[in-house]
């Protein structure tokens, strides 16, 4: 519909979704169902026009400008299918930049090749971003949103730069995050190969969720806690 000349596009019209403390999700459906809207309202970068959106107890619809900035950059890690990284620094530098912006100096550099070790690239720690391949890099992304500790962590088509072995590769990674580190993952993707690395795949389409099935690993205890 249009209001004053400007059209009015509904994104999402009836999303119903509870993602548990440590769960790995990925969202599948057509292009243009929403789910990279869903992924941005989660993450504070669009607001919801109605309904409640709430992250960890966070109220993200309720949130003033400063607290939803805050929540974004304290709580919510991003990696999107571009890279993002500043090309004239080298990899332990991009994070460290990371690491002041969340107001964690103190101590990050014992923190950044301890995550760097966790993503296997922390020889690589003193190479620029366009001297690395285009999975080490996605590595390095992924090792920046993990920097701030982050209650969820929001993944955009991770892999649509990849060729297969690099994106299994992170599909693994993200899997080992999630199982051994219990960080919760939402991860939009076209691929339902892998979406069945997942704990659990909801679909969507035309702004709906219309259906949710367990993914093709193994079920694990969760550990206890509201979810998101």
């Amino acid at each position: 519909m249009s209001e004053r000349g400007k059209v009015v596009v509904r994104a999402l019209r009836g999303v119903d979704l509870q993602v548990e403390r440590g769960e790995f999700v990925s969202v599948v459906g057509p292009s243009g169902c929403g789910k990279s809207t869903l992924l941005y309202i989660l993450g504070g970068l669009l607001r919801a026009s109605s309904g409640v959106v709430e992250v960890d107890g966070f109220d993200v619809t309720a949130a003033g400008d400063g607290a939803l900035t805050t929540h974004r950059r304290e709580s919510i890690g991003f990696v999107f299918q571009k890279f993002n990284l500043m090309s004239s620094l080298n990899v332990f530098d991009n994070l460290r930049i990371a690491c002041k912006i969340v107001g964690r100096g103190n101590g990050c550099g014992e923190r950044i090749e301890r995550i760097l070790e966790s993503v296997g690239i922390a020889h690589k720690s003193r190479t620029k971003p366009l001297e690395l391949s285009q999975g080490e890099q996605q590595r390095v992304a992924i090792a920046r949103a993990l920097i701030k500790e982050p209650k969820l962590l929001l993944v955009d088509e991770p892999t649509g730069n990849l060729d297969s072995e690099n994106s299994d590769n992170v599909m693994r990674l993200f899997k080992d995050i999630s199982e051994h580190g219990g960080q919760t993952i939402l991860m939009i993707t076209h691929n339902l190969a892998l979406a069945e690395m997942t704990d659990r795949i909801v679909r969507m389409k035309d702004g709906l969720t219309v259906g949710s099935e367990p993914g093709g690993v193994d079920t694990r205890s969760r550990a206890a806690g509201s979810g998101f």
